[in-house]
């Protein structure tokens, strides 16, 4: 089955999300991807990775893949948050993290734990 991942990231972090991502091209190119406005735009132009891109997470993209995840359109999010600066959509953050834990769907919130989580994933499609 072919892995379908969201990947999200806050402004300060869009930089570590594109690094990310060509860390781990070759896996997810094989990968339905979904991605919020401007990351989904840098994944695009800057590593040719195909991308269902939502809406600008303020303007509802969180809300759209969290709709995504809930209906199990989603089986993991990569959501490079910036903890240290007031989102003014915090309430839909909230909601779509809330989400993954209410329908045990793997949530990675830093480069860290994307990086286990992607690993995970490509091991799975090695077996």
């Amino acid at each position: 089955m072919t892995p379908r991942i969201a990947l999200i990231a806050h402004d300060k972090k869009k930089d570590d999300m594109v690094a990310l991502a060509g860390e781990f091209r070759a896996f997810l190119q094989g990968c339905w991807l979904v991605a919020t406005g401007t990351t989904g735009a840098r994944l695009i132009n800057e590593l040719g990775l195909t991308v269902e891109r939502k809406q600008s997470g303020p303007w509802g993209g969180d809300l759209q893949i969290g709709t995504l995840l809930v209906e199990g359109g989603i089986d993991a999010v990569v959501f490079l948050r910036d903890p240290m600066t007031p989102q003014p959509h915090e309430p839909d953050i909230n909601a779509l993290v809330r989400a993954c834990d209410v329908h045990n769907v793997a949530c990675a919130t830093n480069v860290a734990s994307a990086r286990l989580l992607l690993a995970q994933l490509r091991s799975q499609q090695n077996v």
